[in-house]
Protein backbone atom coordinates (compact mmCIF):
# COMPACT_ATOMS: atom_id res chain seq x y z
CA UNK A 1 0.00 0.00 0.00
CA UNK A 2 2.83 2.42 0.81
CA UNK A 3 4.53 1.80 -2.52
CA UNK A 4 1.27 2.33 -4.39
CA UNK A 5 0.53 5.55 -2.51
CA UNK A 6 4.07 6.82 -3.10
CA UNK A 7 3.49 6.66 -6.86
CA UNK A 8 0.74 9.29 -6.52
CA UNK A 9 2.81 11.80 -4.53
CA UNK A 10 3.40 15.17 -6.21
CA UNK A 11 7.09 16.04 -5.96
CA UNK A 12 6.75 19.52 -7.46
CA UNK A 13 5.44 22.62 -5.73
CA UNK A 14 1.67 23.13 -5.76
CA UNK A 15 1.15 25.61 -2.97
CA UNK A 16 -1.59 28.19 -2.56
CA UNK A 17 -0.63 31.65 -1.26
CA UNK A 18 0.47 31.05 2.33
CA UNK A 19 -1.17 33.04 5.12
CA UNK A 20 -1.33 30.21 7.66
CA UNK A 21 1.17 27.45 8.45
CA UNK A 22 0.91 24.73 11.08
CA UNK A 23 2.86 22.04 12.87
CA UNK A 24 1.53 18.52 13.45
CA UNK A 25 2.63 16.05 16.12
CA UNK A 26 1.29 13.17 18.18
CA UNK A 27 1.85 12.04 21.75
CA UNK A 28 1.20 8.76 23.54
CA UNK A 29 1.94 7.07 26.83
CA UNK A 30 5.56 5.93 27.09
CA UNK A 31 6.09 2.48 25.54
CA UNK A 32 2.37 1.98 24.97
CA UNK A 33 2.27 0.68 21.40
CA UNK A 34 -1.48 0.05 21.37
CA UNK A 35 -3.03 2.74 23.56
CA UNK A 36 -4.57 6.03 22.45
CA UNK A 37 -2.80 8.52 20.19
CA UNK A 38 -3.20 12.19 21.09
CA UNK A 39 -2.60 14.33 17.99
CA UNK A 40 -2.44 18.09 17.64
CA UNK A 41 -2.16 20.66 14.88
CA UNK A 42 -0.82 24.06 15.93
CA UNK A 43 -1.41 26.92 13.46
CA UNK A 44 0.55 30.16 13.10
CA UNK A 45 -0.27 33.17 10.95
CA UNK A 46 2.32 33.78 8.23
CA UNK A 47 4.50 35.78 8.07
CA UNK A 48 3.85 37.56 11.39
CA UNK A 49 3.98 34.35 13.46
CA UNK A 50 0.87 34.97 15.55
CA UNK A 51 0.05 31.75 17.42
CA UNK A 52 -3.54 30.60 16.97
CA UNK A 53 -5.49 28.07 19.00
CA UNK A 54 -4.35 24.48 18.35
CA UNK A 55 -6.72 21.65 17.55
CA UNK A 56 -6.35 18.18 19.04
CA UNK A 57 -7.97 14.77 18.89
CA UNK A 58 -7.52 11.44 20.67
CA UNK A 59 -8.05 8.13 18.90
CA UNK A 60 -7.34 4.53 19.88
CA UNK A 61 -5.45 3.24 16.83
CA UNK A 62 -6.20 -0.01 15.06
CA UNK A 63 -2.51 -0.41 14.25
CA UNK A 64 0.33 -0.92 16.78
CA UNK A 65 3.65 0.90 16.54
CA UNK A 66 5.85 -0.70 13.87
CA UNK A 67 8.93 1.10 12.57
CA UNK A 68 8.35 2.37 9.04
CA UNK A 69 4.55 2.21 9.37
CA UNK A 70 4.00 5.02 11.89
CA UNK A 71 1.54 6.82 9.63
CA UNK A 72 -1.03 4.04 9.83
CA UNK A 73 -1.10 4.57 13.58
CA UNK A 74 -0.96 8.38 13.83
CA UNK A 75 -2.52 9.82 10.66
CA UNK A 76 -6.14 9.01 11.68
CA UNK A 77 -5.69 11.09 14.84
CA UNK A 78 -4.04 13.90 12.87
CA UNK A 79 -6.97 13.90 10.43
CA UNK A 80 -9.41 14.16 13.33
CA UNK A 81 -7.46 17.13 14.71
CA UNK A 82 -7.41 18.73 11.24
CA UNK A 83 -11.20 18.58 11.14
CA UNK A 84 -11.33 20.62 14.36
CA UNK A 85 -9.40 23.59 12.93
CA UNK A 86 -11.34 26.83 12.51
CA UNK A 87 -9.20 27.68 9.47
CA UNK A 88 -7.12 25.29 7.36
CA UNK A 89 -3.42 26.09 6.86
CA UNK A 90 -1.95 26.15 3.37
CA UNK A 91 1.26 24.43 4.55
CA UNK A 92 1.72 21.70 7.16
CA UNK A 93 4.97 20.74 8.92
CA UNK A 94 4.86 17.21 10.33
CA UNK A 95 7.07 15.76 13.06
CA UNK A 96 8.54 12.85 11.10
CA UNK A 97 9.76 11.92 7.65
CA UNK A 98 8.36 12.69 4.24
CA UNK A 99 10.12 11.20 1.24
CA UNK A 100 13.10 10.09 3.37
CA UNK A 101 11.44 6.73 4.05
CA UNK A 102 12.38 3.27 2.72
CA UNK A 103 9.22 3.20 0.56
CA UNK A 104 9.14 7.01 0.10
CA UNK A 105 5.98 7.36 2.19
CA UNK A 106 6.76 8.75 5.62
CA UNK A 107 4.06 10.23 7.82
CA UNK A 108 4.42 13.71 6.30
CA UNK A 109 3.85 12.31 2.80
CA UNK A 110 1.00 10.07 3.91
CA UNK A 111 -0.78 12.91 5.70
CA UNK A 112 -0.26 15.28 2.77
CA UNK A 113 -1.79 12.80 0.35
CA UNK A 114 -4.85 12.17 2.51
CA UNK A 115 -5.41 15.87 3.19
CA UNK A 116 -4.26 17.05 -0.25
CA UNK A 117 -2.18 19.77 1.40
CA UNK A 118 1.51 20.65 0.90
CA UNK A 119 3.56 19.01 3.65
CA UNK A 120 7.15 19.01 4.90
CA UNK A 121 8.62 16.38 7.18
CA UNK A 122 10.91 17.51 10.00
CA UNK A 123 12.58 14.49 11.61
CA UNK A 124 15.11 14.23 14.43
CA UNK A 125 16.78 10.99 13.29
CA UNK A 126 17.59 9.24 10.01
CA UNK A 127 15.24 6.47 8.90
CA UNK A 128 17.07 5.61 5.68
CA UNK A 129 20.01 6.88 3.68
CA UNK A 130 23.22 8.67 4.56
CA UNK A 131 24.32 12.30 4.66
CA UNK A 132 26.59 13.04 1.70
CA UNK A 133 29.47 15.48 2.07
CA UNK A 134 30.40 17.61 5.04
CA UNK A 135 27.77 19.31 7.17
CA UNK A 136 29.05 22.59 8.60
CA UNK A 137 28.61 23.61 12.23
CA UNK A 138 26.80 26.93 11.66
CA UNK A 139 23.04 27.38 11.83
CA UNK A 140 21.65 27.04 8.31
CA UNK A 141 24.38 24.72 7.06
CA UNK A 142 22.92 21.78 5.18
CA UNK A 143 23.90 18.68 3.23
CA UNK A 144 21.86 16.20 1.16
CA UNK A 145 20.57 12.93 2.56
CA UNK A 146 20.97 10.24 -0.12
CA UNK A 147 19.19 6.88 -0.18
CA UNK A 148 19.92 4.37 -2.95
CA UNK A 149 21.21 7.11 -5.21
CA UNK A 150 18.25 9.46 -4.66
CA UNK A 151 18.32 12.74 -2.77
CA UNK A 152 15.42 12.35 -0.35
CA UNK A 153 16.02 15.04 2.30
CA UNK A 154 18.41 17.58 3.74
CA UNK A 155 20.37 17.36 6.97
CA UNK A 156 19.96 20.88 8.39
CA UNK A 157 21.90 22.41 11.25
CA UNK A 158 19.34 24.56 13.06
CA UNK A 159 21.69 25.87 15.75
CA UNK A 160 25.51 25.94 15.97
CA UNK A 161 27.20 22.61 16.73
CA UNK A 162 23.83 20.97 17.50
CA UNK A 163 22.62 17.69 16.04
CA UNK A 164 20.84 18.35 12.72
CA UNK A 165 17.24 17.77 11.80
CA UNK A 166 16.21 16.10 8.54
CA UNK A 167 13.99 18.11 6.20
CA UNK A 168 12.13 16.15 3.55
CA UNK A 169 9.31 16.99 1.15
CA UNK A 170 5.97 15.36 1.80
CA UNK A 171 3.29 16.00 -0.83
CA UNK A 172 2.96 18.89 -3.32
CA UNK A 173 6.46 19.98 -2.32
CA UNK A 174 9.93 19.99 -3.89
CA UNK A 175 13.20 19.35 -2.09
CA UNK A 176 14.40 22.91 -2.70
CA UNK A 177 11.24 24.54 -1.42
CA UNK A 178 11.11 22.30 1.66
CA UNK A 179 14.60 23.44 2.62
CA UNK A 180 13.74 27.07 1.93
CA UNK A 181 10.80 26.96 4.32
CA UNK A 182 12.87 25.31 7.05
CA UNK A 183 15.55 28.00 6.70
CA UNK A 184 12.88 30.72 7.08
CA UNK A 185 11.89 29.22 10.43
CA UNK A 186 15.33 29.11 12.06
CA UNK A 187 15.11 30.81 15.46
CA UNK A 188 18.04 29.51 17.51
CA UNK A 189 16.32 26.32 18.67
CA UNK A 190 17.00 22.83 17.35
CA UNK A 191 13.33 21.96 16.78
CA UNK A 192 11.48 24.43 14.57
CA UNK A 193 8.66 26.45 16.08
CA UNK A 194 5.64 24.81 14.37
CA UNK A 195 6.73 21.40 15.64
CA UNK A 196 7.46 22.73 19.15
CA UNK A 197 3.97 24.19 19.37
CA UNK A 198 2.35 21.00 18.06
CA UNK A 199 4.42 18.90 20.47
CA UNK A 200 3.27 20.97 23.44
CA UNK A 201 -0.37 20.81 22.30
CA UNK A 202 -0.25 17.03 21.80
CA UNK A 203 1.28 16.53 25.25
CA UNK A 204 -1.40 18.77 26.76
CA UNK A 205 -4.08 16.62 25.12
CA UNK A 206 -2.48 13.48 26.53
CA UNK A 207 -2.27 14.92 30.03
CA UNK A 208 -5.87 16.16 29.83
CA UNK A 209 -6.87 12.59 29.00
CA UNK A 210 -5.23 11.44 32.24
CA UNK A 211 -2.14 9.82 30.66
CA UNK A 212 0.58 11.56 32.65
CA UNK A 213 3.55 9.26 31.97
Amino acid sequence: MQRAMALTVEQEDRIDPVTLIAGADASMKWRDSRGPVHAAIAPLAWPDGEVLAPASATIVPRFPYVSGYLAFREVPALLAAWEQLAERPQLLFVDGHGRSHPRRLGIATHAGLVLDVPTIGLAKTILCGKVEGELGDAAGDHAPLIDRGERVAWALRTRPSCAPIYVSPGHRMSLTTALGWALRLLDGRRILRPIRLAHDAANAARIAAGQIA
